[in-house]
């Protein structure tokens, strides 16, 4: 009885080491282990290298009766007469074309940095008249133009809609969008946009957010790996760095600085609104001071019925009067008292308002009113 009891402690003893360990462990880890680790391409961008957007306005043929009607789009039909005078046919005076499977488009594609003349990039093509359909459509050559006015792609090919219609007899059924559809690959770059990497052998990078703790970490995981003072921290958006004096490894340091991982700091506390869906946005920084929430809806109810006045059957000179009952009701529920403890986080506060049975437009409110009273610890931003 003696040696059980003396294995049963013994086996107690190993557990409860166990245990201590994995508590060592768990907690050493929480020294080490990075909880936001990002590389550096994921929260900066080299200045400089970016896409541009090029637009045009061409025409789009084949479509099954459901083009532009020039009435109401009179520059399709100038638009087909210029095109024909560029082809050798030249339209008798007087004569107007008004084809109802044609359709003038606007045509937007964005050309990626370093792209070069003779590769392909996908275009968008949107209806600019009153077309029905682009569906079955083929998209003519149509010149890309950049900001500067020049010829930098054209663009031609079959489009791809990614929607369905029928109409009969007055009904319609559509699904998804039919005005607009997109070329894959369907233009070709006819010229580069020069892209300059550094400027008097300095590289700036911008950061995706404006956070001083972000771009010290970004300078200094730089500064760790490529020596100290190559890279050096501007404000909270624009990190500086040193690049190599020979140009044929700029590449390649490009390469490994990009991948190069930072350890992020806890962002600021934000709540974003979206005031025209009622979508409501909350990092897991958001915090609330102590406080109590009641919420109440007031509801107003109006009734319209119609009512008839006719005169008797033997009445001289009545006419009938129509009328109107009118019934409006005022209905408020009571809102239930909720009190908010102070350091309450994300998960109490959103806890708390679907207990208070709050819609997102009543998000809305309860957050403001949060804000206005000094309990939200947040910053609070309306888009």
């Amino acid at each position: 009885m003696a040696m059980r009891t003396k294995a049963i402690f013994f086996n107690a003893d190993r557990v409860m080491g166990a245990v201590v360990c994995l508590c060592l462990f768990l907690a050493s880890a929480a020294v080490w282990w990075p909880a936001q680790a990002a590389r550096i391409k994921e929260v900066a961008s080299v200045q400089g290298v970016r896409p541009n957007q090029l637009t045009g306005f061409g025409l789009v043929f084949g479509l099954d009766g459901t083009g532009d009607q020039s009435t109401q789009a009179p520059y399709t039909p100038q638009a087909f007469a210029a095109f024909l005078q560029q082809s050798g046919i030249v339209l008798p005076p007087g004569v107007t074309m008004q084809p109802k499977n044609l359709a003038s488009v606007v045509v937007t594609a964005d050309l990626p940095a370093f792209a070069q003349p003779g590769q392909r990039i996908d275009v968008n093509v949107s209806s600019a008249g009153n077309a029905k359909s682009l569906r079955g459509g083929t998209l003519l050559a149509t010149a890309l133009r950049g900001a500067d006015g020049q010829i930098y792609a054209l663009a031609q090919g079959n489009l791809f809609v990614g929607g369905a219609g029928a109409a009969a007899g007055g009904s319609k059924v559509q699904i998804n969008h039919l005005a607009a559809g997109r070329v894959p690959e369907g233009a070709t770059v006819e010229r580069a946009v020069p892209t300059m990497l550094s400027n008097n052998g300095m590289l700036q990078l911008d950061l995706q957010s404006n956070d001083f703790a972000t771009a010290r970490a970004v300078a200094r995981a730089i500064n760790e790996v490529k020596g100290d003072g190559v890279a050096q921290a501007i404000d909270g958006r624009v990190v500086r760095v040193r690049m190599p004096t020979r140009s044929n490894d700029h590449v390649a340091f490009l390469a490994d600085i990009e991948n190069l991982e930072v350890r992020l700091e806890r962002p600021a506390a934000r709540v974003v609104i979206n005031a025209r869906t009622g979508s409501v946005v909350m990092n897991d920084a958001v915090s609330l001071n102590s406080c109590a929430v009641a919420h109440g809806a007031l509801t107003v109810t109006v009734n319209s019925t119609p009512v008839v006045s006719q005169p008797t059957a033997f009445s001289q000179g009545g006419t009938t009067v129509k009328a109107e009952k009118v019934d409006i009701a005022i209905t408020q529920q009571g809102g239930a008292l909720m009190q908010l403890p102070a350091g309450a986080k994300l998960a109490d506060v959103v806890r708390a308002l679907n207990a208070l049975g709050a819609s997102p437009q009543d998000l809305l409110a309860i957050l403001q009113a949060l804000k206005s009273a000094g309990a939200l610890n947040a910053e609070l931003e309306v888009i």
